[in-house]
């Protein structure tokens, strides 16, 4: 378990309308609202989130 969340956004992205995500810990993420830092936090098993990420990719919105 990391000690410390590595929060970081993506490099798509060119505003602050983002969201942040920490996945150095093998066994959790974190998402959460760049503009509401002090709200918290989803937390998903990283399993979870590799299914969703993959997901994503493959869905056109």
């Amino acid at each position: 378990m990391a000690d410390k969340p590595n929060w970081r956004t993506s490099s798509y992205t060119g505003t602050e309308n983002c969201v942040e995500v920490a996945d150095n810990d093998p066994a959790l993420v974190q998402v959460r609202d760049s503009k509401a830092k002090g709200r918290g936090a989803m937390k998903l098993p990283a399993a979870a989130w590799a299914v969703f990420v993959e997901f994503s990719k493959g869905t056109k919105l």
